[in-house]
């Protein structure tokens, strides 16, 4: 009588079935590192632009910095303009006729010693500057912020002015008017002097418009 041996068990398909399973998992794994990097990146691309955007921009940076103005060409009665926190800065080389005029038209001005204007106060004095001859000057009219012109004695179109017109700045808006210090009239509608930023000298012909402290 024969007897049937039974038979080894098949492992073959639990191996095949173990190596597939783990070789998901090595799949799944290698998945989620990469995910998990190119999430990492994500975020980080994301951050620097924000971070980027708590840095001020050149252009903000360059707004407060003082400005150096070269005088070197700037002949008598000429003005100059530069801008400065955004605003038009004029620096007019005065005559010596501009410079005596300061001492005779006090009678037309509202603050003629500059108690309730801005100003450093080294330019707390007739000429509103740190030398005679050169102004430096903020050229916005303190009424509405307009920006006055520079009308000289002898100027063509002045005459209407009037024959006690010193020379001096006119705002076309409202009929402002100041002196050729920035100091303004009586009976017009600006409240106080034209201001009078801070300044100093760096050489002879060279001008640094603006505090270098901010």
């Amino acid at each position: 009588m024969s007897t049937t041996q039974p038979l080894p068990p098949d492992t073959r398909d639990a191996q095949s079935e173990g190596g597939e399973l783990a070789g998901d998992a090595a799949i799944r794994r290698r998945l989620l590192i990469a995910t998990s990097a190119l999430g990492g990146a994500g975020l980080l691309a994301a951050a620097v632009p924000f971070v980027k955007s708590l840095e001020p921009s050149a252009a903000a940076r360059a707004a407060g910095d003082p400005v150096e103005v070269d005088i070197s060409a700037l002949g008598p009665g000429e003005l100059k303009t530069v801008v400065w926190r955004g605003k038009p800065v004029w620096l007019l080389k005065r005559t010596s006729d501009m410079v005596a005029s300061l001492g005779r038209d006090t009678a037309l001005l509202a603050d003629a010693t500059s108690l309730r204007s801005d100003q450093p106060a080294a330019c707390r004095n007739r000429y509103r500057s740190l030398e005679p001859q050169l102004a430096v000057i903020v050229a916005v009219c303190t009424h509405l912020g307009c920006t006055p012109n520079l009308e000289r004695v002898g100027d063509p179109g002045t005459a209407w002015l009037g024959n006690d017109w010193p020379g001096g700045f006119y705002c076309p808006c409202h009929g402002s008017k100041f002196d050729l210090a920035g100091r303004v009239f009586k009976n017009v509608p600006a409240p106080t002097n034209l201001v009078i930023p801070p300044y100093a000298y760096e050489s002879p012909t060279l001008v640094r418009v603006g505090d270098p402290t901010g």
